[in-house]
Formats: structure tokens, C-alpha cells, sequence
């Protein structure tokens, strides 16, 4: 782990440094053509030919805390650890990020640590299902495939030890969030239809509480990927699903069929509302685990509601990226989650 001193090292060379940094071809032994820059909420990702580095931002937010150093190694080797699950040949090494006495900065090399990546293999982007879904339908064969893989990792994931009542609970919290920032009036939404929806799932999450609380008693919640969205799964020679949550360990703790009832939120957004119908089935057939229509319905507007809470929240932040992009976004997410509970 890093020391204080590497700590006021990396002070003092900003995160604009490092990203310009990272930024340049040069920067990389194997030295690419151009480095293509994609910068999240949480993390600047750097594609840089043959490899892709990761760069936490050090942000705080409820959820999570990148604020330090040693934070930011701890979470870059967890998330290692947690995507080689699923990605075992894609997450290659956790690199130091080093910078010299006279301030030149480097990948590695004798330094002091101002900061650490994490270092993937590069995967190609036509093989990414949100790219196939937009291309059509995928075939019979790649869903029989990504279920057997998803079915296996879910029968080999850790129990969760969240108790009965927890897991219950946990929807209500989230619920009370969703209503706090769905009907602000500060966003642009149908606000009407906003207090509708959420009125509808508050009743439904309070009709179903048994039977969340059955999923629990039944060993059903694991320690899952927490994340499963279309463009983090690719189809190469064997199926690679990565990008896993791994921050925050309460919100891994999933029924497989809330992470399938996502997936399936997601692909109908991209235009595609069979795909994820069709992958929840073949994976409840693997698992020998009947899903039930009420659940799933309950699972996949309470996701389509997150989504949409998770748009607006970025118009929250001091210079939202891509602003005009929420508000419609949400938007989106609202009709699917009113559409769940037809």
C-alpha cells in the first residue's frame, strides 16, 4: 500500500497533469497510433492500441470514496480481483502511475507512486452486445451461450449474508431517493407521471415485500456483478463480461434475476426488449430456478427507476458532462419502468 509521502506526491501533480499525461502516445512502451480518451463519472479510460489503462478520479460521493491514494489502490486491486470472475484474460495488472525527481511522469519505473491504473486488455467494439443489438436480433446460439456463462458464474458466486429483511428494506431506501430527485421540480419531467409511477412501485414493493424476503431465505442473493449493462458484455472467442461494480460490496449483493431484469431494461432501451426476455429464460432454465413474473416485473422498474434517478443526478454535479443528455434520458427510463408495471 502507499505511503503518506507518496500521498503529497501525488498532491502536487494535478489530475490534469496526469491525464495529459496519459494522453499522449508516447507515454506507452508500446507507443499507439493515438491514445482515444473516454472520461466517466468516476474515472478517465485511456485506449491505447492493443491496451486500455483506467485512471480513478479522486472523487467522494455517498457511494463510494476514491479521495486518497491508498483508496484508489485498494478499489484498483479489488476491481481486479472481482473482474477476473468473469474477464479473467482481459484484467492483465494493477500499474503504478510514477513520477521522477525531476517531474517527468511514467507507467511503472522507480518513482514515487502519484497514482495506480488498472491495465485490460483492449477488446474489440463490434463485438460488444450493445453493439450486435443495434446491428439486429442476436442469434439463438449467443444467447444459449452468454446464459450457460451467466448461469455458471451465478452458481459458483459467493452467498450473500444480507439478512431477509435487509434485502427488503433495501428497495424502500432506494425507492426514497428516486423520489427525491423523480420529482424535483428543478428537472425537466412529466411530474405527473413521475408521482404516478413512483406511487405504483411503492405499492408493489409493499405487496412483494414476502416475496423478496423469500429469495433471501431461499439462497438466491450472491455476490454478483452489480453492473450488467449490454456494453459490458462481449462476444469473442469465449464470452467476456466485465466492468463489475466494485466499490461498493452492498449493492454487488444481487438476485441473479434483478441483474437479468436490468440487462433486459437496457437492451429495450437500445430497441431490443426480446433480447432480454429471452437470455432471463434460458438462464432461469440453467439455474433451475423458475422466475416469477411479478418478481422480475418488480426487479426491472425498480432498475428502469434507478436509471432514471441516476440521469438526473448528473445535472447535480458543478459542470455536468453532456447536459442536454438527462432530462430526455430519464425520461426514457420513466416509460420503461411505467411499461413493467403494465
Amino acid at each position: 500500500m502507499t505511503s503518506t509521502s507518496d500521498d503529497l506526491a501525488s498532491a502536487r501533480v494535478s489530475l490534469a497533469d496526469k491525464v495529459r499525461f496519459l494522453s499522449a502516445p508516447e507515454s506507452y512502451a508500446r507507443t499507439p497510433e493515438q491514445v482515444r480518451v473516454v472520461e466517466t463519472h468516476m474515472s478517465f479510460v485511456f485506449l491505447a492500441g492493443e491496451r486500455v489503462y483506467k485512471l480513478k478520479k479522486p472523487v467522494r460521493f455517498p457511494f463510494l470514496d476514491f479521495s486518497t491514494l491508498q483508496l484508489r489502490e485498494a478499489m484498483c486491486r479489488e476491481e481486479l480481483r472481482l473482474n477476473r470472475r468473469l474477464a479473467a484474460n482481459v484484467y492483465l495488472d494493477v500499474r503504478p502511475l510514477t513520477a521522477s525527481q525531476d517531474g517527468a511522469l511514467k507507467i511503472g519505473g522507480d518513482g514515487v507512486v502519484i497514482d495506480w491504473l488498472i491495465e485490460m486488455r483492449r477488446l474489440p467494439a463490434e463485438r460488444m452486445l450493445d453493439h450486435a443489438l443495434k446491428q439486429g436480433p442476436v442469434s439463438e446460439i449467443d444467447i444459449g451461450l452468454l446464459a450457460r456463462r451467466l448461469a455458471r458464474f451465478y452458481l459458483g458466486a459467493d452467498r450473500s449474508t444480507i439478512s431477509a429483511g435487509d434485502y427488503a428494506d433495501r428497495f424502500l431506501r432506494e425507492q426514497k431517493k428516486n423520489r427525491e430527485i423523480l420529482t424535483s421540480r428543478e428537472f425537466a419531467l412529466d411530474h405527473g407521471r413521475s408521482a404516478s409511477v413512483l406511487d405504483r412501485l411503492d405499492a408493489q414493493l409493499e405487496a412483494a415485500r414476502a416475496l423478496l424476503e423469500q429469495r433471501v431465505r431461499a439462497g438466491r442473493i450472491v455476490d454478483g456483478h452489480g453492473d450488467l449493462r449490454p456494453e459490458h458484455i462481449c462476444f469473442c472467442d469465449d464470452i467476456v463480461i466485465f466492468d463489475c461494480l466494485e466499490f461498493n460490496a452492498e449493492l454487488r449483493q444481487v438476485d441473479p434475476f434483478d441483474e437479468l431484469a436490468f440487462l433486459g431494461v437496457e437492451c429495450a432501451l437500445l430497441g431490443a426488449p426480446a433480447f432480454g426476455q429471452k437470455l432471463l429464460d434460458a438462464v432461469s432454465r440453467s439455474l433451475d430456478d423458475p422466475a416469477p413474473e411479478r418478481l422480475i416485473q418488480l426487479y426491472a422498474a425498480s432498475r428502469a427507476m434507478l436509471r432514471a434517478r441516476l440521469a438526473l443526478a448528473h445535472l447535480l454535479d458543478p459542470v455536468p458532462r453532456t447536459p442536454d443528455k438527462w432530462e430526455p434520458l430519464a425520461s426514457r427510463y420513466l416509460a420503461l419502468a411505467e411499461a413493467a408495471m403494465a
